[in-house]
C-alpha cells in the first residue's frame, strides 16, 4: 500500500501556522486535484485548502479546531483502493490499473466534481436556486435562503442578494436580551501554551452547580493578531482624538441621487463612500496626518507617502480586519464605490488576503452603522491618523437663525502627536467636515 502525506503548506506570505477550522472530506473519500479538503484559518484569512492529489483519503492527521505549524502532515492520501469509476480521472495509458496518487501538475485532464458541482445552480426542497458557493456563504452568515430576494438570471440567489440580506439582518440581531447559559462551567480547547483543563473562573456551589458562570475563548487567529497591533499602537504612539458634528444633509442628498443613476445601477452606494472620498480630499491637502513615524538606527524620521493606500475597518465574524484600497486617490467616484464593494464583500467572506491589509497609510472606521454617535479609535500601526465616522440621524440644527430638521453626523480622528500637532489634525477634520456639509467642493 502506498500512502502519501500532504504538509500543511504556506499559503500566505511569512505564514507559520494555522487552525484547521472544518475538514470537507472524510478518509475513505475520492478526491480530485483541486477538491477543497478543508478550510483553514491564518492570522489574516480564512483559506480553502485544495488537495494537490487525486486519490483516496486515508486519515485526517489533525483534528479541527487544532493550530499547527507549517510543514505538519495533516491528511494522508492511499492508494490501495481505486475511487469509483465516475469520478476516478482517467490513468495514462502505460500506466497499469489501479489507483494512483496524482500530485500537482500532472492530472491536467482530472476536473474536480465539487468544481462542476459548483458550476451549476442547484435548487432546494424549498424552491431556492443557488449555487453551492452562495449556500455556503448563506450558512456562513447565518442567512435564511428562502428569505432572500432573488435578482439572478431565472430567480437565482446571487452573492449580493446574500450580503445584502445579512447587512439587513445584522441591524436586528441584538435586540433581544440573550438568556444565560444552561452549563455553568464548561470545558473549551486551551491556547497552545496554556494547559488542558476546565474553563478559568469560579464554579459556584450548592443548587446552581449545573449553570454556567465563567467561559474562556482562546485568543487565536485575526483576534491574536489585532490585540497585538491595538497594544502596540497604543502603547507605543501617543494618541489624541479630535471630533466635530456635522450638517450631512446634502451627502445624504447625494447619495440618495446616486442610488436612483444609472451609472451606479449595479453598485451599493452608502455615506461612507463620501467619507472616503472626503478623507483622500483632505489629505491631499494636509499631507502629516498620511505619514508615519518611522525608527531607524539614528534615531527617527517621520515619512510622508504621497499617495493613499485606505483602509476600512471592517467588523467580521472572525474579528476586525484592515484591509485597504491601494492608491485610492487615483480612483473616481464610481471606481471608489467598486472598490469600497469588493472590499466589504471579501472582508465579511473572510477572503482578504494579507496583500490587502499591508501598507495602509490612513484608516476609516465607520462605527456608525452599530448606532454609536462618536467614539476614539486606536490608530492602525504603521500609520498616524484614523477616521471614526459616526450614525448619521435627524436632529434640530439651526439654519439661517432657524431650527429645521436636519441629517447630523460626528466625524471624529485620532492622531500619532508624534507626528502631527492638533491644529494639523483639527485642519484636517474639518476639511473633512466641509465636505461632507457641501459634497460639491469634490468638484475642483
Amino acid at each position: 500500500m502506498s500512502t502519501q502525506n500532504f504538509n500543511l503548506p504556506d499559503v500566505g506570505e511569512g505564514l507559520t501556522e494555522a487552525e484547521i477550522v472544518t475538514w470537507k472530506v472524510a478518509p475513505g473519500d475520492d478526491v480530485a486535484i483541486n477538491d477543497v479538503i478543508c478550510e483553514i484559518e491564518t492570522a489574516k484569512s480564512l483559506v480553502e485548502l485544495p488537495s494537490p492529489y487525486a486519490g483516496v483519503v486515508g486519515d485526517l492527521l489533525v483534528g479541527e479546531g487544532t493550530t499547527v505549524e507549517v510543514g505538519t502532515p495533516i491528511i494522508s492520501f492511499v492508494s490501495d483502493a481505486a475511487p469509483a469509476a465516475a469520478t476516478q480521472p482517467p490513468a495514462p495509458a502505460e500506466e497499469p490499473g489501479g489507483s494512483v496518487l496524482v500530485g500537482y501538475g500532472t492530472g491536467a485532464g482530472a476536473t474536480s466534481r465539487r468544481t462542476r458541482a459548483a458550476a451549476r445552480p442547484v435548487r432546494s426542497s424549498v424552491g431556492v436556486i443557488a449555487k453551492p458557493p452562495i449556500r455556503k456563504l448563506a450558512r456562513d452568515l447565518d442567512v435564511d435562503l428562502s428569505s432572500v430576494t432573488p435578482t439572478g438570471a431565472d430567480g437565482e440567489v446571487t452573492r449580493d442578494d446574500v450580503m445584502k440580506q445579512a447587512s439587513q439582518a445584522s441591524v436586528f440581531r441584538n435586540i433581544e436580551t440573550p438568556e444565560w447559559g444552561a452549563v455553568r462551567e464548561e470545558t473549551v480547547p486551551a491556547p497552545k501554551s496554556a494547559p488542558v483543563g476546565l474553563a478559568r473562573g469560579v464554579a459556584a456551589s450548592g443548587s446552581h452547580g449545573s449553570e454556567a458562570r465563567t467561559e474562556s475563548i482562546p485568543v487565536k487567529g485575526v483576534r491574536k493578531v489585532s490585540a497585538s497591533a491595538m497594544v502596540q499602537s497604543a502603547y507605543t504612539a501617543p494618541h489624541v482624538t479630535v471630533w466635530k458634528e456635522v450638517d450631512a444633509t446634502r451627502t445624504m442628498e447625494l447619495v440618495k441621487r446616486l442610488k436612483t443613476s444609472p451609472d451606479y445601477a449595479d453598485i451599493k452606494v452608502s455615506p461612507l463612500l463620501i467619507v472616503a472620498r472626503a478623507v483622500i480630499w483632505a489629505v491631499r491637502r494636509n499631507p502629516m496626518v498620511n505619514a508615519a513615524w518611522v525608527e531607524t538606527d539614528g534615531g527617527a524620521e517621520i515619512s510622508v507617502r504621497h499617495y493613499v493606500n485606505l483602509g476600512i475597518a471592517a467588523a467580521t465574524p472572525r474579528g476586525l480586519l484592515v484591509p485597504n484600497i491601494k492608491d485610492a486617490q487615483d480612483l473616481n467616484m464610481r471606481e471608489l464605490a467598486r472598490a469600497l464593494n469588493r472590499l466589504t464583500l471579501t472582508a465579511r467572506e473572510g477572503k482578504t488576503p494579507p496583500a490587502d491589509q499591508q501598507g495602509g497609510t490612513i484608516t476609516i472606521t465607520n462605527i456608525g452603522v452599530f448606532g454609536m454617535d462618536a467614539g476614539t479609535p486606536i490608530i492602525n500601526p504603521g500609520e498616524a491618523g484614523i477616521v471614526a465616522m459616526g450614525t448619521i440621524s435627524q436632529k434640530p440644527w439651526v439654519v439661517d437663525g432657524e431650527v429645521r430638521p436636519r441629517f447630523v453626523t460626528t466625524v471624529a480622528g485620532s492622531f500619532d502627536h508624534r507626528v502631527i500637532d492638533g491644529d494639523g489634525m483639527s485642519r484636517f477634520i474639518a476639511d473633512v467636515a466641509s465636505i461632507l456639509e457641501e459634497p460639491a467642493l469634490l468638484v475642483d
